[in-house]
């Protein structure tokens, strides 16, 4: 069965440096686990979007839980998907504008046109009010 997790956390000293590190070992690491999804990090607070088999997804998300480099990790929403609205991106960071009135836009853009409405709606807020 697929499933789909949302958290947030917080990585308030996270240097530039780290998350690119991040995405680098996501996008080596997540093909082999069937792991597809989208992160975004407005420099103090991290929204990930994961999606895989249920097993592989659990079993990540125990693993981000534990990484020291950030801490409060909050689910969001964690369902079962029929199919995939990331199936391309292994993890793909998707960039918040500077100008909070371009962030609603940019990610209108950039957000997979699968994602589920309530989903989108969680993570353009999480944009706009960070």
């Amino acid at each position: 069965m697929l499933s789909q997790y949302l958290y947030i956390s917080t990585a308030p000293t996270l240097p530039r440096e780290e998350v690119d590190a991040i995405l680098a070992a996501s996008a080596r690491n997540n093909p082999a686990r069937g792991i597809t999804g989208l992160l975004l990090f407005n420099g103090r607070n991290f929204l990930q979007l994961l999606e895989g088999e249920d097993s592989e997804v659990a079993a990540l998300m125990e693993t981000i839980t534990a990484d020291p480099r950030h801490s409060g990790v909050s689910v969001l929403d964690r369902r079962g998907i029929g199919e995939r609205a990331c199936p391309d991106w292994a993890m793909k960071r998707v960039m918040i504008a500077e100008s909070i009135d371009a962030r609603r836009d940019m990610l209108e853009r950039d957000l997979p046109e699968g994602l589920d409405p309530e989903v989108r709606k969680m993570i353009v807020n999480f944009a706009v009010l960070n």
